[in-house]
């Protein structure tokens, strides 16, 4: 186990730097201006179906429409479906860089809407079983990623330890819920789990309400969760906006098109342009790039 330890430690030393190999096509002096590190949000919820992987591409696209260079994680290795919402069909995936069939820079896939994904491995268990090998590859691929201003990572639903993993190492986590009954007493409990299982606190949670039909609805649900997880865990949630209830969105689904693309003027566009402006001008946990994102993933410290 020492021995790993160190090795995973001599990996993100030499591959979470500036320095180190970017993503295709962007290389040293593509870097960002001014040395700024690259963003990490990963995009959570308590339980599935409340729209957690269409957030995550459409503020990706709000984000790419901003002038950043976004790459969107599919980190749900049991249920992969980043793609499908993009109806792009993969030949490769997490599961081919894992078993070290792949490079990173054979599986980060460009679309026609200005992001990269990268697929997840649909079938792949968890993180936390990987062998030494794989665990390896996996730190060093990874730090591929560090080219793109912003990395979205879509967990799945839920708390198994590969989220807690994801929302740990990342410099912030947005937590999406629904006005459904079930879906607010899920959204709570994956934040108390996170409060109990995450030990920095500062967390940079945040709450976004999908699928309102008033914007008295969303600060409604939203002030139910912030009050509770302050008063009963002392943790600090804020409220970063909603998105209405629009037709598009089912639409878009159907037709496998964004719908910040395919009707960029609807009501669900412009929640999520303004989502994205906000997270632009809130403070949150800056951490350190790529490099301590990997450390915290695989459980090293962070000066490691």
């Amino acid at each position: 186990m020492a021995d790993q330890a160190e090795q995973l430690r001599e990996i993100v030393r030499s591959k979470g730097h500036p320095e180190a190999k970017s993503a295709p096509g962007t290389g040293p002096q593509a870097a960002k201006a001014g040395g700024k590190k690259t963003r990490i949000i990963a995009i959570s919820s308590g339980k599935g179906g409340v729209g957690k992987t269409n957030l995550s591409i459409n503020l990706a696209l709000a984000y790419g429409q901003l002038g950043k260079k976004v790459i969107v994680m599919d980190a749900d290795l049991g249920l992969a479906n980043v793609n499908v919402v993009l109806g792009i069909i993969p030949k490769y995936n997490l599961y081919h860089l894992i078993r070290r069939q792949k490079k990173m820079r054979d599986i980060i896939l460009d679309t026609s809407y200005g992001i990269q994904i990268v697929a997840g491995a649909s079938g792949f268990s968890k993180i936390a079983n990987l062998s030494d090998e794989e665990r390896e590859t996996f730190v060093q691929e990874l730090s591929e990623l560090q080219s793109a201003d912003i990395v979205i990572i879509d967990t799945s639903a839920g708390v198994s330890n590969n989220v807690l993993s994801f929302i740990r190492a990342a410099d912030e986590c947005l937590i999406v819920t629904t006005p459904e009954p079930t879906a607010i007493t899920d959204a709570y409990g994956i934040i108390k789990i996170i409060a109990t299982e995450v030990d920095n606190m500062n967390l940079g949670l945040k709450l976004v309400v999908n699928r309102v039909h008033s914007v008295t609805e969303g600060k409604r649900v939203a002030e139910r969760v912030v009050n509770i997880a302050g008063q009963f865990l002392n943790l600090k949630v804020d409220y970063l906006g909603y998105v209405y209830d629009d037709p598009v969105v089912s639409n878009a689904v159907l037709r496998q098109r964004p719908f910040l693309i395919s009707d960029p003027s609807s009501k669900a566009a412009i929640c999520v342009k303004h989502i994205a402006g906000r997270l632009e001008k809130v403070e949150y946990r800056e951490g350190g790039g790529i490099g301590q994102f990997l450390r915290k993933l695989v459980g090293l410290p962070a000066g490691a």
